[in-house]
């Protein structure tokens, strides 16, 4: 049984990989911390796992959770993973990362976007966990920059088509919803009921902090520097992000076509479900599930492919794929977990 420790457990990202650890046949959670809500127990936080877990929330100490745990999540803020993530690679234990603070390839790029890394050796140390593009590097390392939601939904529309040199690079536009979740569990005005309710909007317009990751991994598909156009918006939903991606084709191609590819590149990947021709993704039908659903089409008039992903946010777009990551980091079967079919309604 793999001992494993939940460090920020107190955030919507922590309780869903709680509510997932808790079906996984070969984990036993051993060690949760929340800096914020220290000595209260997990069941008085989320009551919705009060009878899988009783364990008393710590401060986080790196040494002790080492002691308890052999596996190590750790669902933080940016920057504050940077602060004990060295700490627990040095005393042995793997570990996959849900912040942004270890999915860049370059401390610059970081540095851009976020603020400079701290310990930017250990980003040489770190794979970015798709594990659909890097499964097997991922299986070499003991440390996985989780990636972001919208990223996840993203990549894994464009990938075929960038892998076979399809697209228009300079032609690629994001256009991408999401749920209220994805904002995390802090205390906003900008997410208060009233200000989202009944509301739709654009937010982070040529500023998200997504784009540069977005960026580095459909470069690294097409071979060449890739810049896009991504926009997201907010709505009020509680799970899920829907992406719409339009791009030009380099030349013509059937909607079937271009089916059987995404088929062909997806057909190993239990988690990537490409959807018949006609048939476009939901969040409904991807909810609380590990699932990215695509379908796409083709505009003939502007000689573009317009492709539409829907993922969770919260599970393939956070714990789920982090628990995918530990999967192949331990050796254990990568749906193990993670085979629950989506919520509908």
């Amino acid at each position: 049984m793999l001992k494993v420790a939940v460090v920020g457990a107190s955030g919507y990202t922590g309780v869903e990989l709680l509510r997932i650890l808790s079906g996984h046949p070969e984990v036993a959670v051993t060690c949760v911390t929340s800096e914020r809500s220290a000595g209260k127990t997990v069941g008085e936080i989320f009551p919705s796992v009060r009878d899988r877990y009783t364990q008393v929330l710590e401060k986080l100490e790196p040494m002790r959770v080492c002691e308890k745990a052999d596996f190590i999540f750790t669902a933080l803020p940016h920057q504050a993973a940077m602060l004990v993530v060295p700490a627990f690679l040095e005393m042995g234990k793997k570990v996959v990362d849900l912040s942004a603070d270890y999915r860049f390839h370059d401390p610059s790029l970081y540095e851009a976007w976020y603020e400079p890394h701290m310990n930017p050796d250990v980003l040489d140390k770190s794979v970015y966990g798709l594990p659909e593009l890097h499964r097997q590097a991922i299986c070499e390392s003991d440390l996985v920059g989780n990636p972001g939601c919208y990223p996840t939904s993203i990549i894994l529309g464009l990938a075929p088509l960038l892998q076979k040199g399809l697209l228009d690079l300079t032609s690629i536009i994001a256009d991408s919803k999401s749920a209220v979740s994805g904002a995390g569990r802090g205390a906003k005005v900008d997410t208060l009921f009233c200000e989202v309710n009944e509301g739709f909007k654009a937010y982070g317009i040529a500023s998200h902090r997504h784009t540069p990751e977005i960026e580095q991994e459909l470069s690294l598909l097409a071979g060449q520097q890739v810049t896009i156009s991504f926009t997201p918006h907010l709505v009020p939903m509680d799970r899920g992000i829907l992406s719409t991606i339009y791009a030009s084709l380099t030349k013509d191609h059937t909607v079937d076509q271009l089916l059987s590819l995404y088929r062909e590149f997806y057909h190993n990947e239990g988690f990537v479900r490409v959807l018949p021709e006609g048939v476009y993704p939901s969040t409904l039908h991807v909810r609380g599930s590990n699932f990215c659903d695509i379908g796409l089409t083709v505009d003939k008039r502007t000689g573009r492919v317009i492709v539409v992903s829907a993922i969770d946010n919260l599970v393939k777009g956070a714990s789920g794929q982090a628990v995918q990551n530990m999967n192949i980091l331990n050796g254990f079967p990568e749906n193990l977990g993670l085979d629950a079919l989506p919520l509908f309604p």
